[in-house]
């Protein structure tokens, strides 16, 4: 039992390897809904399912949206320097 906790524990001393190619940007969608989900839980004064569903979708997708625009025009500024 103790073997398998040292394991597990042993597994946060070092960073996980993610590599450098479009599939891994797939990883910051999780990351942006952990973040639109709890932003969301701290701001909203009441909370109902419904609107605290909808907002979280909303905070999420213009996260999303915002990276995306961010990446395009960091290639496109990229593009421009090294040509």
């Amino acid at each position: 039992m103790s073997a398998d906790i040292f394991k597990i524990l042993a597994s946060f001393t070092s960073p996980e390897e993610i590599g450098v190619n479009p599939q891994s940007m797939l990883w910051v969608l999780p990351l942006a809904a952990a973040i639109a989900v709890v932003y969301k839980a701290i701001k909203m004064p009441k909370i109902t399912p419904g609107k605290f569903i909808k907002e979280s979708a909303m905070l999420f997708g213009s996260i999303v949206v915002f990276i995306i625009a961010t990446a395009v025009i960091l290639c496109f500024v990229a593009y421009i320097a090294t040509e």
